[in-house]
């Protein structure tokens, strides 16, 4: 019987304890997220031979990600197999990127098959390029930002703290005004994981930053590490009256995350268009594939 139990804060240190030295850069590794949204997946973990270990459910179908650690992996999975079995439900992996599939295809050769989940793949980018802009593929953004700064002279980038939290959640209600957050369950989900987040900004040691214009936030966003090298921007919000607020906001927050981080995780673009092309102009390294695994 593997020992699940709910996710809370104070598995911060557990958690990070494998995925801070892990090579994995997936945006779900991230603390923050699985912590603020736990209420939509019920996410659980357990510690099992040297890995740790996710269970959580999707629309009520159970799910597992793939164990961070390091030992016999054969065997960790066989036990969430018989979990899976357990609780009288098909054993499914989700997230499961390329360097992940590998190893399950050695360990269990033509035993899953694995489809492609191009919705959720993770867009990765060097925070050099974000943070300097530098080089041709770059001028429209440059471009953009000389047209902010020469709009508003008097914007100001400050770093997200406690106290400006409250503005903060008054900007993305104004946000949710105008983009209908009550018709769309998705933004509603996304509304309540991130006033989760922000309510616990100094536990979950979230890094943020603000874009004030006329002594008004008009744009926040915040992140946390996913491993040692990889940072996550988990959300990033503007008010789109003002025009080139989400790259000054992009750009700044770039600038200001510690160079330790080689790499900026902005997440999936979940099939949504426009999304998917902001993402893909800022000429991500790497598009992280996901996998849905499942047994054959």
């Amino acid at each position: 019987m593997i020992p699940f139990k709910p996710i809370e804060l104070e598995d911060k240190a557990t958690v990070q304890r494998y995925t801070l030295k892990s090579k994995r850069r997936n945006c779900d590794l991230s603390f923050s997220n699985l912590y603020s949204w736990r209420f939509l997946y019920r996410t659980e973990i357990a510690e099992l031979n040297g890995f740790l270990l996710f269970r959580f459910y999707t629309d009520d179908e159970l799910a597992y990600m793939m164990p961070v650690g390091e030992g016999d992996i054969h065997k960790v999975i066989e036990a969430l197999m018989e979990d899976a079995r357990n609780k009288g439900a098909r054993f499914r992996l989700l997230g499961v990127c390329s360097s992940m599939r590998a190893e399950l295809e050695t360990a269990f050769p033509e035993r899953f098959t694995f489809t492609a989940d191009r919705d959720y793949f993770d867009y990765v980018y060097l925070r050099s390029d974000l943070a300097t802009l530098r080089g041709k593929k770059f001028q429209a953004k440059r471009n953009h930002i000389n047209r902010f700064k020469a709009s508003y002279p008097d914007y100001e980038y400050k770093e997200l703290t406690p106290e400006l939290v409250p503005e903060c959640l008054r900007l993305e209600s104004e946000w949710c005004k105008a983009n209908d957050c009550a018709e769309n369950e998705a933004l509603i989900a996304e509304r309540r994981s991130m006033t989760d987040a922000l309510k616990h900004i100094s536990e979950l040691d979230l890094q943020g930053g603000v874009l004030h214009v006329g002594g008004k936030i008009v744009a926040f966003t915040f992140g946390a590490p996913i491993n040692n090298e990889t940072f996550d921007t988990c959300v990033e919000k503007a008010n789109t009256d003002i025009e080139g607020a989400y790259a000054m906001i992009n750009y700044e927050f770039a600038g200001h995350i510690p160079e330790q981080y080689i790499y900026i995780n902005r997440e999936e673009d979940l099939g949504l268009e426009g999304l998917r092309k902001a993402k893909l102009s800022y000429c991500p390294e790497t598009l992280l594939e996901k996998y849905i695994v499942e047994l054959q």
